[in-house]
């Protein structure tokens, strides 16, 4: 194939083919402040690894007041002050129930946390803990999303 061939099938042809990409909502849930901050990982059901609790936007609420309710279901965060503002976004790929792959911008909200729970929806199907934003971006696998934690 031509080098005037492959680049128009690389710029023209194969972008027709590729879906956008889906649109999750995150909370980024911590405590306390400056060298006392601590941010809230979860474990993921599916894999074990640790993330910031997420998921798909909601009929009926903003983004933000979206990834408040995710921090409720995944981590139990029952109570917490939540900036409207994100602070930044991270690529990942998302195994769906059906078994193909979508890949995700995932919006980040901080959510300061004032209460938890132990009794939560998730919480026969998650491990959470709360460690140091830069433990948290040795953590997490996505590098977006390690240098929002390190900034952080």
């Amino acid at each position: 194939m031509s080098s005037l061939l492959k680049q128009a099938w690389k710029e023209v042809v194969a972008p027709m083919f590729q879906r956008p990409n889906r649109v999750q909502v995150a909370a980024l849930c911590y405590r306390g402040a400056g060298d006392d901050k601590e941010v809230l990982l979860v474990t993921s059901r599916g894999t074990g690894r640790w993330i910031l609790p997420k998921g798909w936007p909601m009929d009926g609420k903003n983004a933000a007041e979206a990834a408040r309710q995710e921090a409720w279901e995944e981590a139990g965060v029952a109570k917490g002050q939540l900036n409207h503002a994100p602070i930044g976004a991270y690529e990942s790929e998302k195994e769906m129930d059906f078994g193909g792959i979508a890949r995700c911008t995932t919006t980040v909200f901080p959510l300061k946390v004032e209460k938890l729970s132990d009794d939560f929806p998730e919480a026969d199907e998650r491990t959470r803990r709360w460690v140091s934003a830069d433990q948290a971006a040795d953590m997490v696998q996505e590098k977006d999303l390690q240098k929002i934690l390190q900034e952080f």
